[in-house]
């Protein structure tokens, strides 16, 4: 009887345990021969930043000066750094300020404009102090067009004013909305008190100025009519552009003017190479003393540009930028598809972010993320890919390393 008890129970344990082997066999199987594989190691291989081997061109000592990439980031600056008057600079300001507020398409006239008394009033005024002025008669229509190209290529005074009350409705409600708009785009050490900059309160920094230089000449409208030599506007006027100098040189002239208060002062665009290589710089040379020390500051720019502009190759096709590593001991790389490089002026490191995705296995060419470098005229990005295949390990390996493949399968089972 007892002998027959024993005998039920070894019999229920041994199908018992035959039913977990069963069940572990059943369980392991699959999980390991046709389960997730382990996620690869990634291992950036340079994260450093590339260190520029140039410096920057040369500025003016002299007065206030400052040069600017075409977003705006100063390259260098020298001489005062607090706000100085900007003399006839203040009419770029103008001109940026009402196209703000009545924006007129590249070339095209734009609105009509009826010349009031108060217009003639002030250019009468301006002509007898000896003050830049296009002349206009009360009664004529002149186009916004017309309007800014007597501002901007005669730098006339009375285009100025006439400008701003026909856009704000007086110089008073001008200089508010032009102070605001100032503030709200980032030039809060510039302010104006008026229209044309003979006022002395009118004033700014070298750094906004270039700053606000290349704005303008990023400006379709502004860019269209600082291109031409002279222009015949309303009245069969010819207005010659005094902004010019030095154009064979590469110089593009945006505003050149004098006043006893703001001394010289030039708004210019710098275009150094030519073609594919023609990189800009954008510039601010206020309070110069003279012409004879503005040619000095400006030809010690034009030619240190030019030996301080730097082709640096960001990154080479084919370049390894982060390594991949298996468990069962393979190995890839993340390769760069394309070469980039960069002909900028570089002041600073630009730094480089990688971003890997995450891979198991893959074939040669697989897209594995991509490596982004900031540089001074925006973000470059350059996408990786595998340079070699990444293989599944086998049978033999899933088989004989089971506490990482359990893993991987546990872990994409509790991912759903």
């Amino acid at each position: 009887m007892a002998r027959s008890t024993a005998s039920r129970i070894n019999r229920a344990l041994g199908v018992a345990l035959g039913a977990v082997l069963i069940l572990a066999i059943g369980l392991y199987g699959p999980a390991t021969l046709v389960g997730p594989l382990p996620s690869t190691k990634a291992v950036i291989d340079d994260a450093s930043d590339i260190v520029p081997t140039l410096g920057a061109p040369t500025v003016s000592p002299n007065g206030a000066s400052a040069i600017a990439t075409a977003d705006g980031t100063i390259l260098a600056s020298g001489g005062d750094t607090a706000p100085v008057p900007l003399g006839g600079v203040t009419k770029v300001i103008t001109a940026l300020v009402v196209l703000d507020a009545k924006p007129i398409e590249a070339g095209k006239p734009g609105p009509s404009i009826v010349v009031t008394a108060e217009d003639y009033a002030g250019y009468v005024k301006y002509i007898s102090e000896s003050a830049r002025s296009i002349s206009l008669i009360a009664g004529e229509t002149w186009s916004e067009q017309q309007y800014l190209q007597s501002m901007l290529l005669g730098s006339s005074n009375t285009h100025a004013d006439a400008l701003a009350r026909w856009a704000f409705g007086s110089v008073d409600a001008y200089v508010v909305a032009a102070n605001a708009w100032l503030t709200k785009n980032g030039y809060a050490g510039t302010t104006v008190v008026d229209a044309t900059g003979l006022a002395e309160g009118s004033q700014g920094t070298a750094s906004e100025l270039a700053a606000l230089s290349a704005r303008a000449f990023a400006d379709p409208v502004l860019a269209d009519i600082m291109s031409h030599d002279s222009v015949v506007v309303a009245g069969n006027r010819k207005v010659d552009n005094v902004a010019a100098y030095r154009a064979g040189e590469g110089i593009t002239g945006l505003s050149r003017s004098f006043t006893d208060s703001a001394g010289l002062c030039f708004l210019f665009r710098l275009t150094v190479g030519t073609g594919d290589n023609a990189v800009p710089l954008y510039g601010a040379f206020l309070r110069e003393p003279d012409y004879e020390t503005l040619d000095g500051d400006l030809s010690t720019l034009i030619s240190t540009a030019a030996a301080t502009l730097t082709k640096t190759v960001l990154v080479s096709e084919g370049d390894r930028v982060v390594t991949y590593t298996t468990p069962w001991g393979d190995e890839a790389h993340g390769v760069a598809v394309a070469t980039k490089s960069q002909l900028a002026w570089l002041t600073a490191p630009v730094a480089k972010t990688v971003t890997v995705e995450p891979v198991t296995t893959g074939a040669k060419g697989t897209r594995v993320g991509q490596v982004t470098f900031t540089t001074p005229t925006g973000d470059v990005t350059v996408l990786l890919e595998l340079d070699r295949r990444i293989a599944d390990p086998g049978p033999v390996w899933r088989m004989t390393h089971p506490a990482p493949v359990i893993d991987a399968f546990i872990e994409s089972r509790t991912d759903q």
